[in-house]
């Protein structure tokens, strides 16, 4: 019989080896698989939000809810359902064996497991308000981390590195408070429930003693008894520890739900594709504002002939740039009307109205990567040969053959190694490469050297050509041989036509041109500075 014993014993701890490595592998991998499937879901969501969501989010907190909140999410998702299989196994098979020994016993000593309940379910509420600031604050740590981090040559060359500590501390301070309460939460609740855990050994040894004293119960079934309620005890308490897992993982799923939940960018249901643009675009009554702002634009009208220049001038803060991004539809209409070949722009599908609008703005942003990829990025399938002419119309191809990588060459975080006026060409070159019907200057030169500029403006006169075009610019460099100029004050048009025209009314526009060429002596300067 010990030969026995000790056998089956070596056997069931084999088993069990294979059993805890199986879970605890595929357990872990099922928690991997099921966070990358909600990152992927939560990332397609990202794409899909309307560009609002992004004027009010900061990158930190989305990436906090990206990476963080879901890794507390797979974490529940593994050892949830593995921790509550074992533990309820463990407790009913506990409750048999018990019954076995002395049922009434048993009845008594489980009849805690709902006072256990009653107090998860009082405490829980004041555990996932407390877990939830805590997810909140974090998500301002890295939002201050990825701040500080983007501009720490901005912070190095005003020697503020001491006030970047100080506003970090705040949120890291606020974090800790945040922390503090919410572990405050949990060690009321594991200390609750373990006195209530804790009182059985009482129950136990009093309802026993009477138990026995009375002939209901043998000396020997009540050792066995009260050595055999540690089976029943450990499972209770493994669950008291999962609960702190289980308000991190679940602060985290709801915080997930909370983008999941939020409207995505839309298609009226009459869109559809825009087929042979030719790039008429008017504005009729126009009227907007953003969520948190007042009026930006009101009743604007304006009339852009296929294949002409339209060039915005006014005060920064008057509704220019506004004007670019409503063509695009990157903000919906309060008032009015745009349309694009007299069709309204919200009857085509956003892709296919996107697919045929070029914006080269003057904060040029750039992936991470090779020059290639950047250029390509403007037509993913382009062939090489594509992305080399695309290069030599944006007058960089010479740059980068004169690189060691050439095409290859890595720019580094957002084109850092480039200088300006090269990233610059490196956008206009993946516009050339997307060949778009409708093009927006959005000041594309204005943060440009003399030199630099004249290099691109070349370029930018090549890409206008056969092209509708809106620009937005205070150089007259670029203005002067548009076909309109309107000038937009305070969200109205106060002034229209050509460079020529508005000089002859003596109106604003004229005054402003005075004004340049008196201060800088020359044509390049600019209008509204």
């Amino acid at each position: 019989m010990l030969l026995i014993s000790g056998g089956s014993l070596l056997v069931i701890y084999i088993l069990r080896f294979f059993m805890n490595h199986y879970v605890t592998y595929y357990g872990h991998i099922v928690g991997v698989y099921m966070q990358a499937d909600m990152r992927r879901e939560l990332f397609k969501k990202l794409e899909r939000l309307p560009v609002s969501y992004y004027d009010s989010h900061e990158t930190g907190k989305i990436m906090s809810r990206m990476v963080s909140d879901l890794q507390e999410v797979a974490e529940l998702a593994h050892h949830g359902p593995e921790m509550i299989f074992i533990t309820t196994f463990t407790m009913i098979a506990t409750f048999v064996y018990l019954c076995t020994i002395n049922w009434l016993l048993s009845v008594i000593v489980f009849g805690f497991v709902p006072v256990l309940f009653m107090v998860s379910l009082i405490m829980r509420k004041r555990q996932t308000a407390a877990f939830t600031k805590t997810r909140k604050e974090l998500a301002v740590i890295n939002a201050n981390l990825e701040n500080s981090v983007s501009g720490i040559r901005v912070t190095k060359a005003f020697t503020n590195d001491e006030h970047e500590l100080d506003r970090f501390e705040k949120g890291n301070e606020s974090f800790k408070k945040a922390r503090k309460e919410a572990y405050k939460t949990m060690a009321d609740y594991s200390s609750y429930s373990r006195l209530i855990v804790e009182l059985l050994n009482a129950v136990v040894l009093i309802a026993g003693g009477i138990f026995t004293y009375r002939g209901v119960i043998t000396y020997a079934d009540l050792i066995a008894f009260m050595i055999s309620i540690s089976l029943f005890i450990n499972p209770v308490q493994q669950l008291i520890n999962w609960m702190e897992m289980f308000n991190d993982g679940s602060t985290g799923f709801k915080r997930f739900l909370e983008i999941m939940d939020l409207p995505e960018e839309y298609d009226s249901s009459d869109a559809r594709d825009i087929d042979k643009v030719k790039g008429e675009i008017e504005f009729k009554k126009v009227s907007f504002k953003y969520e948190t702002s007042n009026e930006i634009l009101h009743n604007v009208n304006l009339k852009i002939k296929a294949g002409e220049k339209l060039a915005l001038v006014g005060p920064s803060g008057g509704g220019k740039t506004t004007i670019c991004h409503l063509i695009p539809q990157f903000y919906h209409l309060d008032e009015g009307e745009i349309t694009i070949d007299k069709i309204p722009i919200r009857n085509f599908t956003l892709k296919s109205l996107r697919q045929n609008v070029g914006v080269v703005q003057q904060d040029v942003f750039l992936f991470t990567g090779t020059i290639k990829e950047n250029i390509a990025y403007g037509k993913l399938d382009a062939t090489e040969q594509e992305i080399i002419n695309a290069a030599k119309k944006a007058n960089i191809y010479d740059f980068i053959m004169s690189l060691p990588d050439k095409f290859e060459t890595d720019i580094g975080e957002h084109g850092l190694k480039l200088s300006g006026g090269q990233k610059q060409r490196i956008s206009i070159a993946r516009i050339f490469l997307k060949d778009p019907k409708i093009l927006i200057l959005d000041e594309a030169t204005s943060a440009l050297d003399n030199t630099t500029e004249m290099l691109i403006q070349k370029s930018l006169d090549d890409l206008c050509k056969g092209r509708t075009t809106i620009i937005v610019a205070h150089r007259l460099s670029t203005i002067k041989s548009a076909n309109e100029i309107a000038v937009i004050n305070n969200g109205k048009v106060i002034e229209k036509g050509s460079h020529d025209e508005l000089m002859k009314k003596k109106g604003i526009y004229k005054e402003l041109y005075d004004l340049q060429f008196r201060t800088s002596g020359t044509s390049r300067g600019n209008l509204f500075d």
